[in-house]
C-alpha cells in the first residue's frame, strides 16, 4: 500500500510540473525594463531629441519641428497604454489559474480512482501461511460439506473418492468404506478403487483381510494384474491364511516393478523371505533375483527369525484428568504405533483397559498387524492411544485419543496423553 500511494504522488507531482509552468511563463507579468510601454517612450524620446538636433542645425524648420512633432505625439498616444488593463490583469488570472489547476488535478484523479477503480486492491492479501493454518476442526467441517453435498448429488462418483480419502485420512473408517462403496457401485472397474475400498474395510475390521476385503482385492487384481497395493494387499491375504506359496507369488510380482533403492521393495524382500521360511523352503517357488532367500530349510527359517533384532518403541499413556469423568474401568485402550512418513495402518498394537491407566507400554514387532509392516521397517513414528468406547479399534466419534510427537524407533520414554475427543 505505502508504494501504490508514494507513486500517486510521484505521477501527480509529474503531471503538475508538465501543465502548470507553461501557465506561469504565460501569466508572468513583463519586467519594468522590458514592457511594451515603456520600450515605446523610450522610442518617442529618441525621436524627439533627434527631431530637436535637427531643429538646432537648421536641418528642419519651426513648422516642419512642430508638425513632426504632433505627429510623435499621436503615434505614441496609439501605441501606449492601449493593453495596460489586460496587462494588469493576467497576473492576477494567470495565478488563481495555476492554484486552481495544482488543486484540482490529485483531487480528480483521486475521485476517477475511486470511481472505476479497485481501492481494496491496495490492501495485500493475508499472508499465505494464514491461509494455510487450517485446523483439523475446519478439516472435520469442510469434510462433512462433502457429505452433505453428495446427498443430493450421489451420481458424482469422484467425489465419493474424495471422501473416502477423507475419511481415512481422519481415521473414520467405517465411514470410508460406505463412501469407497459408494465409489466402487458406480465406478466398479476402476481397481484402484476397489483396491482402496478393501483397505479402509479392513482397517474398519480390526486390520484383517479375510472375507469382503480379500474379494475386493481379488477384484481388484482381476481388472489390473500389475496394481502395486493390490499385488501387496494379495500378499498379505494369502499371508493371513498360511497360504506362503501364494504370498510369495504376489509380492514377488510386487517386488519385480518397484525400484532397486526403493524402501518399500526391502520390506517387500523381507516378507519374501519370511514367507518363504515358514513356507519350509523354496520348493516350488520361483525366487526373484530382487529378493534374495534368507533360510532355505525350516530350521534355519526359525533360528534367523528369532535372532533378528526385534526394534521397539516404549513409554508412558495417561488420560487427561478433564476427561476421567467420561470413561469407565473397562473401556478398552488401543496403543498403536504408525510410520510418520507412510499409510494410516499401525505397526504394533497393544490393547488395555482404562483402569490400566497410567501405563508404560513397550510396542514390538511381535506385535505387528501384517508382515513386513513392522517397526524394524521405519525409523520414525507417532504413537497413539485410543479408548474405543465400541470396543473396536476403528476410530469413532466420541473416542478419546491423544498422541506423542514423532520420535524415532527404540525410544524408551515416550509420552502420549489422552486430551482429545474425536468428532
Amino acid at each position: 500500500m505505502t508504494l501504490f500511494v508514494v507513486l500517486s504522488i510521484a505521477l501527480a507531482v509529474i503531471v503538475l510540473l508538465l501543465v502548470v509552468p507553461p501557465l506561469l511563463r504565460r501569466a508572468a507579468p513583463a519586467q519594468d525594463g522590458n514592457s511594451p510601454d515603456k520600450v515605446n517612450i523610450n522610442i518617442y524620446r529618441d525621436q524627439l531629441r533627434e527631431l530637436e538636433e535637427d531643429l538646432a542645425a537648421g536641418t528642419i524648420g519651426r513648422e516642419q519641428h512642430a508638425e513632426a512633432r504632433s505627429e510623435l505625439e499621436r503615434r505614441l498616444l496609439e501605441d501606449t497604454g492601449r493593453d495596460a488593463p489586460d496587462a494588469a490583469a493576467t497576473p492576477r488570472t494567470g495565478r488563481f489559474t495555476e492554484m486552481a489547476i495544482a488543486a484540482i488535478i490529485p483531487v480528480m484523479a483521486i475521485g476517477l480512482y475511486l470511481i472505476v477503480g479497485t481501492p481494496e486492491g491496495i490492501t495485500p492479501p493475508p499472508p499465505a501461511s494464514a491461509a494455510g493454518n487450517i485446523t483439523p476442526q475446519q478439516v472435520e467441517q469442510m469434510v462433512e460439506k462433502l457429505a452433505a453435498r453428495l446427498k443430493s448429488a450421489p451420481d458424482d462418483s469422484e467425489g465419493w473418492v474424495m471422501l473416502g480419502r477423507s475419511y481415512a485420512v481422519l481415521e473414520r473408517f467405517s465411514e470410508a468404506a460406505a463412501a469407497y462403496k459408494e465409489a466402487a457401485t458406480r465406478i466398479p472397474g476402476n481397481a484402484q478403487v476397489l483396491v482402496d475400498y478393501a483397505d479402509v474395510l479392513a482397517m474398519s475390521l480390526g486390520g484383517r483381510l479375510a472375507g469382503e476385503p480379500e474379494k475386493l482385492v481379488q477384484r481388484a487384481l482381476q481388472i489390473d494384474p500389475q496394481n502395486p497395493k493390490a499385488l501387496a494387499m494379495a500378499g498379505t491375504a494369502a499371508f493371513e491364511s498360511k497360504q506362503y506359496t501364494a504370498a510369495v507369488a504376489h509380492w514377488q510380482k510386487l517386488a519385480a516393478a518397484l525400484p532397486a533403492d526403493s524402501q518399500i521393495k526391502a520390506a517387500v524382500q523381507g516378507s519374501i523371505a519370511e514367507a518363504q521360511a515358514l513356507a519350509g523352503g523354496t520348493a516350488g517357488v520361483k525366487s526373484s533375483p530382487a529378493a534374495p532367500v534368507q533360510g532355505n530349510t525350516p530350521g534355519k527359517g526359525g533360528t534367523a527369525q528369532a535372532a533378528a533384532t526385534t526394534a521397539s518403541v516404549g513409554g508412558l499413556v495417561s488420560i487427561d484428568d478433564k476427561l476421567k469423568a467420561r470413561t469407565a474401568p473397562d473401556d478398552i485402550v488401543f496403543i498403536f504405533a504408525r510410520a510418520q512418513d507412510g499409510p494410516p495402518m499401525p505397526l504394533a498394537v497393544l490393547r488395555k483397559r482404562v483402569a490400566d491407566l497410567p501405563f508404560k507400554f513397550v510396542l514390538d514387532d511381535t506385535m505387528a498387524m501384517a508382515p513386513g509392516m513392522n517397526l524394524s521397517r521405519v525409523s520414525t513414528v507417532i504413537v497413539g492411544a485410543r479408548i474405543s468406547k465400541t470396543g473396536q479399534p476403528a476410530r469413532q466419534p466420541g473416542d478419546l485419543e491423544g498422541f506423542s510427537k514423532a520420535i524415532p524407533v527404540g525410544t524408551t520414554d515416550a509420552a502420549v496423553l489422552i486430551n482429545m475427543e474425536v468428532r
